[in-house]
């Protein structure tokens, strides 16, 4: 289906007024940004709560409506995760480099992280650039295409670097959001 911009604005506009349905979640949605646009401007932490509620109200009817289609969902999901994580795409493993790089920069000039956090965040993504260099060496010693998945992961010391790539940036991102929501704990109840 080749629709132009306007074209694809237009159909959306129609499904929006179409049922009722979509005319809640619309209105819906609309609720959450006038929430969220009057928190901007009273900063009130009951105004804050209400959005959470809102969010929560709105995940659990979603939850209680579809169950059969969440379900099914998160099956899919999981079978995908599971699926990247044997069979890693050499395409992500190369935003990951990007999105590590982005890191390291961040990381560089922030006056917001502890020492140890630079520390940590630079062990781990040194380890990530050194995988990601000797992944790209053995794909160009080996003359593995890099395209080619069934060629690149029968090389068990690639299929090992990039899997272990993942694992790495896991172990990463998991300390991250608990150091994050550590330090919000601590700023807000201490």
């Amino acid at each position: 289906m080749n629709l132009s911009l306007f074209g694809k604005l237009s159909t959306i506009f129609k499904y929006i007024f179409s049922s009722f349905l979509s005319v809640e979640m619309f209105i819906l949605s609309l609720l959450l940004f006038v929430i969220l646009i009057f928190n901007l401007k009273r900063k009130n932490q009951i105004v804050q709560m209400v959005a959470i509620g809102v969010y929560i109200g709105f995940v659990v009817g979603i939850l209680i409506s579809y169950t059969t289609y969440v379900s099914t969902s998160v099956d899919s999901f999981v079978k995908e995760i599971m699926n990247y994580v044997y069979f890693p795409s050499t395409v992500v493993y190369f935003f990951i480099i990007v999105f590590v790089t982005v890191m390291i920069l961040y990381t560089l000039f922030s006056r917001k992280l502890s020492i140890f956090k630079k520390i940590f965040n630079y062990s781990f993504f040194s380890i990530l650039y050194f995988f990601f260099m000797s992944f790209i060496a053995l794909a160009s010693v080996d003359g593995v295409d890099l395209m080619d998945i069934t060629k690149l992961y029968e090389n068990e010391v690639i299929l090992s670097l990039v899997q272990i790539s993942n694992f790495i940036l896991l172990i990463w991102g998991i300390y991250t959001c608990f150091y994050h929501l550590y330090l919000y704990l601590k700023k807000n109840y201490d």
